[in-house]
């Protein structure tokens, strides 16, 4: 399952141009450690490539990227079925309010980035949850039938330390706190988030995100549970029956993300290839459903390949 893992942008204009690739690491993201060296001057970062003139970019102002990816997860959550879905992104700044994407729906910040050590955002969250709403690859499973989608929505804050390993890197902290709003699971789900970005070269960056999601009881019974009166199939339910024990942490992951500008300056936008891969442990009821123990696997995989283009 894709995670939400936020990480902030850059803390002045002279990091707007990677503001782009740390956005998109928040659809599930990670890296390596920085390898480069860094000047003097605070207009120019200095990489393995050479000097980057970060005094005008494409990024000063509104901009706005966009994008689409493929995308390999589990079939639901649980799963150990995979199937190739289409994903599409946007991240930008419009009128000062900046807009990242999420899993499946995106984040609005109403606080500008400034220039100092720290930037603080506020705003609200959105996404759809799709979990066993189609794609179900096993024939077992789907005789339990299909869920209803959900529409979770709420506030999200988060703080950004800025420079902390090199001049041009961020550590951030995150949390989304949303409600389902279109009448499906009817509950609350909480998602903290650690994640560092870094630039890698004057063309290339990337991020390691560290998150985990909390839901309520009403998640776990709509999500988790196993009622032999659902079954459709032929003969008796073959599932064990299971009643979630109430409220808790669903998963913890960490998830890896590298953007590479496909003309080698991430300052000037255009095109950008998006590579980024994750791996969740399930935990509490998602872990002890017998959606998970007896037709699927604790250990979730996710991975995309995309393309962004930044104007």
């Amino acid at each position: 399952m894709l995670k939400d893992l936020t990480i902030k942008g850059i803390h002045s204009m002279q990091y707007h141009s990677l503001r782009l690739v740390a956005a998109l690491a928040s659809v599930t993201l990670a890296v390596p450690a920085m390898a480069q060296d860094t000047s003097s001057e605070d207009d120019e970062v200095n990489v393995s490539q050479g000097p980057v003139d970060m005094s005008e970019t494409v990024y000063d102002g509104d901009y706005l990227s966009v994008g689409v990816g493929a995308a390999v997860s589990s079939s639901y959550t649980g799963s150990d079925d995979y199937v190739v879905s289409v994903l599409p992104f946007a991240q930008g700044s419009l009128g000062g309010i900046g807009i990242s994407p999420r899993a499946g729906g995106l984040k609005l910040d109403f606080i500008p980035d400034g220039e100092g050590k720290v930037d603080l955002s506020l705003g609200v969250a959105g996404r759809l949850r799709n979990n066993r709403t189609g794609q179900i690859e096993d024939e077992i499973v789907k005789q339990y039938g299909e869920l209803d989608g959900a529409i979770e929505v709420g506030p999200s804050v988060g703080v950004s330390i800025n420079q902390v390993l090199n001049p041009y890197d961020s550590l951030s902290f995150s949390t989304d706190i949303m409600l389902d709003a279109a009448g499906a699971h009817e509950g609350l789900v909480v998602s903290p988030g650690i994640s560092y970005f870094t630039p890698l070269s004057r063309g290339m960056a990337g991020a390691l995100s560290i998150g985990a999601e909390w839901a309520d009881e009403d998640f776990h019974d709509y999500n988790f549970g196993v009622d032999p009166s659902a079954y459709i199939g032929p003969g008796v339910s073959p599932l064990t029956p299971f009643d979630p024990d109430g409220g808790g942490f669903t998963n913890v992951g960490a998830n890896l993300f590298l953007g590479i500008d496909l003309d080698g300056d991430l300052a000037n936008g255009g095109l950008a290839l998006v590579l980024l891969g994750g791996y969740s442990r399930l935990l509490g009821d998602a872990a002890d459903t017998p959606f998970t123990t007896e037709r699927g696997s604790k250990d979730q995989f996710t991975g995309a390949v995309g393309l962004a283009y930044t104007f």
